[in-house]
């Protein structure tokens, strides 16, 4: 499949254009050329060196990530960044990345890929950011105990040598939950208004800790990386459905 076609239908699934003046990720193709023929596409969380490398060594001809190169704009390609594309520029090897799409989607999003593997029923999307949302919230089929669900996220997700960090200050056995992926904890006071009684999300910053005591809500974050690898998972598997053949990278960062 040539990778312009390979884009197009990306970018319509992802529902791409929808995110355009909302995200300072240049979603889409990022590097490399469309003309490409796609046999073999590798995916990874991060676009990285190292996941570029491991793209090639895997014999793949695309790599597809969440977290792209560019955030925001770029007015030199030198130093560091020259550097980091380099194995793109030997190989041939495009980049496609999609950052929010791929934390909205419904279905095939980080935050519905968390949703399945609580078992969420009656979802809907959450976490506003313009007229589209990054996230989901859902209820689960069987209440959780705080600690149980902690116990959960830290068996079946990739923390590295992190465990999962609990801010307990909501009630002990949550049923309504909140997710919002990668670094979710603006959407503390989204959560808190619509009445949830956790909010997922993978890492914090310092004031999230006081705001969450205040309102009586419990928070509990995953990680980073580790809250975002469902994303890249699900599109891989959809790709196969088009005929194409996949790898799935690991290269997790412990945050």
């Amino acid at each position: 499949m040539l990778c312009a076609d390979l884009c197009t239908r990306l970018d319509e699934e992802l529902r791409t254009d929808a995110y355009a003046d909302i995200d300072a990720s240049p979603n889409g193709l990022q590097v490399g050329p469309a003309d490409t023929e796609i046999e073999h596409v590798a995916f990874a969380v991060d676009a990285s060196r190292a996941t570029a490398e491991a793209a090639v060594d895997a014999g793949a001809d695309l790599l597809v990530t969440h977290h792209g190169y560019v955030f925001g704009s770029v007015e030199r390609v030198t130093g560091r960044l020259y550097d980091r594309l380099e194995p793109h520029y030997d190989y041939d090897m495009p980049l496609y990345v999609s950052h929010l799409p791929l934390d909205g989607h419904q279905e095939l999003g980080n935050a519905a890929g968390l949703a399945d593997l609580l078992d969420l029923t009656d979802r809907a999307p959450f976490g506003e950011m313009g007229p589209e949302h990054v996230g989901q919230r859902g209820r689960a089929t069987d209440p959780f105990e705080t600690d149980e669900l902690v116990a959960l996220l830290d068996d079946e997700l990739d923390t590295g040598d992190r465990s999962v960090q609990l801010f307990d200050f909501g009630p002990d056995v949550v049923e309504d939950i909140a997710i919002v992926t990668g670094s979710g904890v603006d959407w503390l006071d989204e959560a808190v208004a619509e009445g949830v009684d956790l909010l997922l999300t993978g890492e914090g910053k310092q004031q999230a800790y006081h705001e969450a005591r205040e309102a009586g809500i419990n928070v509990v974050l995953a990680g980073h990386y580790a809250t975002e690898t469902f994303g890249v998972e699900a599109l891989a598997e959809l790709i196969e459905t088009w005929g194409l053949e996949t790898t799935v990278l690991a290269h997790p960062t412990g945050i």
